[in-house]
């Protein structure tokens, strides 16, 4: 049985205008999967899969620490900059 890992979800910069129409503010951290639920939908269904990644083991190479990654919403008038960590 693989050992599960805890997985954070922290908003870590809003681009261009600096406001997300969701509500979220830089520092807003979400527990996955727990509260996958307070996560903007158009959000989450962009950042899901490297979530869900990061939860399992996965690591990506573009990213200097192997126990992270940093991805963006779609919105592209204020692109939500989140950074998943496996701790």
């Amino acid at each position: 049985m693989s050992k599960k890992n805890s997985t954070f979800i922290e908003i870590v910069s809003i681009l261009e205008a600096g406001s997300c129409p969701y509500g979220h503010e830089i520092g807003d951290k979400f527990e996955y999967p727990e509260e996958r639920g307070k996560i903007c939908a158009a959000a989450f269904n962009s950042i899901y899969p490297y979530a869900l990644g990061i939860n399992i083991g996965a690591s990506f190479p573009w990213e200097e620490d192997p126990n992270s990654v940093t991805i963006c919403c779609p919105d592209y008038k204020n692109p939500v900059v989140f950074k998943i960590t496996r701790k």
